[in-house]
């Protein structure tokens, strides 16, 4: 890996650190302020942050594309990068259409969702990105040929945009989620031989974490679905065109319990506490309906106070620990 690649990286922190603070300020003149759901007194707080975040990740890509194409003339596989990259942009416009149109009021309906992010997989589908054959368990692998692109790409590239923003709603989370995710992702791909797309990942994880830092406890900004949907399309593209899906699927673990507790209640339940006077959170429902309702019941069971920082940080240990848990897994394959 050059290491002049890491400017690129750095070129995203830039602007999303010069773009956010300038977004929230527009946000909040426009009236496209939230409640902050976990305190008492549902404090204002400017939404759809993930805007910076995503002009950031652009911004850095392109000036990776262009100093490649322009100076060293080299491959860095750039019809496969800006594909991806479109299909990011789609799911960021989806997100921002879901966040003007208010979550609080529906937002857009569950089938509008799944089918403009399934066409937001078409420029993967298009260029037939990754590779069609699989690892398929007690079988082994198999040539899934053109079902690979028509149903295998948009079947795992909608279902990990449309649900990585199922576990959210606390200071910090997604943002965190992401860096985590996305870091792990870069390493897999570094590690598989794939070092331009480890630098794609990591233009985006320069920009989450500047966002990590207005968005942590207590949060100055709030993502919105146009952070959540490109990232959680980011991280499929990543492992179609890296070719370790398996791997993607571990990781995403957490996100795949959150999906399952929130069928149970019809994807009707949020994920929010009952803020206390202390500062500490309560269960909203009588039964669990995701992860930060079991981190909330958890805390309590271990008799520490149940407070959002320490909700988020025992997600974050836990989705660590699953992706520690998968290189302890597959280091012998990577």
């Amino acid at each position: 890996m050059d290491y002049i690649n890491f400017i690129f990286i750095g070129i995203s922190f830039i602007i999303t650190l010069y773009t956010l603070p300038i977004w929230m300020r527009k946000a909040k003149q426009i009236g496209l302020i939230w409640d902050d759901m976990n305190k008492q007194g549902k404090q204002k707080i400017p939404g759809s942050g993930g805007i910076a975040v995503l002009v950031g990740f652009i911004g850095g890509v392109l000036t990776f594309i262009a100093y490649h194409t322009f100076i060293t003339k080299s491959n860095v596989h750039t019809v496969e990068v800006f594909a991806l990259l479109v299909s990011c942009i789609i799911m960021g416009g989806i997100g921002l259409i879901d966040d003007l149109l208010g979550w609080q009021r529906g937002g857009l309906s569950i089938r509008s969702r799944l089918l403009l992010a399934l066409g937001a997989a078409l420029p993967l589908m298009a260029i037939n990105a990754g590779k069609s054959i699989i690892s398929v368990p007690f079988i082994g692998t198999l040539d899934a040929g053109i079902m690979y692109p028509l149903f295998l790409i948009p079947l795992a590239f909608v279902g990990a945009g449309t649900t990585f923003n199922f576990l959210a709603g606390f200071n910090g989370l997604e943002a965190g989620q992401g860096v985590l995710l996305i870091g792990a992702v870069s390493v897999v791909a570094y590690l598989t031989g794939s070092s331009w797309l480890a630098i794609i990942g990591l233009c985006m994880v320069a920009s989450l974490l500047v966002f990590l830092y207005y968005n942590r406890f207590p949060a100055k900004v709030f993502p919105g679905d146009v952070l959540t949907y490109p990232v959680g399309g980011l991280i499929a593209g990543m492992c179609i065109l890296g070719n370790f899906e398996k791997i993607a699927l571990l990781f995403f673990i957490p996100i795949i319990l959150e999906v399952i507790l929130k069928s149970r209640g019809s994807f009707k339940k949020s994920s929010f506490g009952l803020p206390q006077k202390d500062g500490s959170l309560k269960q909203r429902y009588d039964k669990i309906y995701g992860l930060t309702h079991l981190g909330i019941t958890f805390l309590q069971k271990m008799g520490l106070q149940a407070t959002e920082q320490r909700v988020t940080l025992l997600i974050w240990a836990f989705q660590l620990l699953i992706i520690i848990e998968t290189f302890i897994y597959l280091r012998g394959a990577l």
